[in-house]
């Protein structure tokens, strides 16, 4: 017993050391049954598609740990490229100031919320829906609820958001280095700033924060912002990828993304949080439903594997927490 209590205590205090271990696990399953698990052509699409859920997942991370969640990322994913492509095709303004003047137009939506969380008082719970059905409802307005097409669209935006290059018989998107640059912004500001600090303050104690001086409603205000910036700078990537815009793009995101921070070792209840086990949440989270395909299992099946693996990663964190209290 005493060394299964020291795995558990180990697992408890590296968060991600557990959701790595599962992926690793998962990968070698997948890999045995499936060697195009690990090909090329199969690591580069899931590269494709991993950075921009990853962005959401970053933010919303921020937000979890800040003791607040945002139920409209989804919906933001979808809505900027509407709209930028709109203002595009239609009013005919060049791409680069409507990728701006989108960017300004879902920060002050993020503002919103933020406001109406803090100021108004309504849950995060209840603002984001609503916020998530009036961004979704103008996407299908905009659009008559058919897809717009970019393919025509020449702009430095495209090499720049989606362009890629080949490594060998790799295949690397211009969302990657993306990612990482703003995976390695957030690891700085989280671990290595005040404004980190003050993130971990207000998600444990937002009373006791206030009291030592903190802007909670400030600082929550922020972070609704880079939720919404950020879910709808990956729906502009992923637009420009695939060369099409949906109305209906995104649409159940918000619940996949908080799965993927959940599954990384990020609290519900706030205070407790990482952005490195966030991204092994979301790879995690892909593989499995690139694996499964792989595999053959029908894809409807994922949402199965993901409930799964929650109630598992949730029963395990519980039992940590019970055996390190010595329950």
């Amino acid at each position: 017993m005493p060394t299964l209590t020291g795995a558990l205590s180990t697992f408890r205090r590296t968060k991600e050391l557990l959701p790595l271990t599962i992926l690793i696990g998962l990968s070698i399953l997948f890999q045995a049954a499936n060697p195009a698990f690990l090909s090329p052509m199969n690591l580069s699409n899931f590269f494709a598609y991993f950075p921009e859920l990853g962005m959401m997942a970053l933010a919303m991370t921020f937000l979890l740990i800040a003791g607040e969640f945002d139920l409209s990322i989804g919906s933001f994913f979808a809505f900027c490229p509407v709209l930028m492509f709109t203002m595009h095709n239609k009013l005919g303004l060049p791409l680069v100031p409507a990728f701006l003047v989108t960017l300004v137009v879902c920060a002050l939506l993020g503002l919103v919320n933020g406001l109406l969380v803090t100021k108004v008082g309504i849950s995060s719970f209840l603002t984001t829906i609503g916020m998530m059905l009036i961004v979704r409802g103008a996407s299908l307005v905009i659009t008559n609820g058919f897809p717009q097409a970019s393919w025509n669209t020449e702009s430095i935006l495209r090499p720049l958001l989606a362009g890629s290059v080949k490594v060998g018989e790799f295949e690397i998107f211009s969302s990657l280095p993306w990612f990482i640059v703003i995976l390695a912004t957030m690891l700085i500001v989280l671990k290595s700033t005040r404004y980190g600090n003050w993130i971990f303050a207000v998600g444990g104690n937002a009373r006791a924060a206030k009291a030592r001086g903190i802007d909670t409603d400030r600082l929550k205000i922020g972070l609704f912002i880079i939720s919404a910036l950020m879910a709808s700078f990956a729906g502009t990537i992923d637009a420009f990828r695939i060369s099409s815009v949906f109305p209906i793009a995104g649409q159940g995101y918000e619940l996949e993304v908080i799965a993927m921070v959940v599954i990384g070792g990020t609290s519900l209840l706030g205070g407790s949080g990482t952005l490195v086990g966030t991204v092994i949440g979301v790879m995690l989270l892909r593989a499995m439903r690139n694996g499964i395909i792989v595999m053959g299992v029908p894809g409807m099946a994922y949402n199965i594997f993901v409930g799964a693996i929650i109630l598992a990663m949730m029963a395990i964190h519980s039992i940590m927490e019970k055996r390190t209290r010595g329950e």
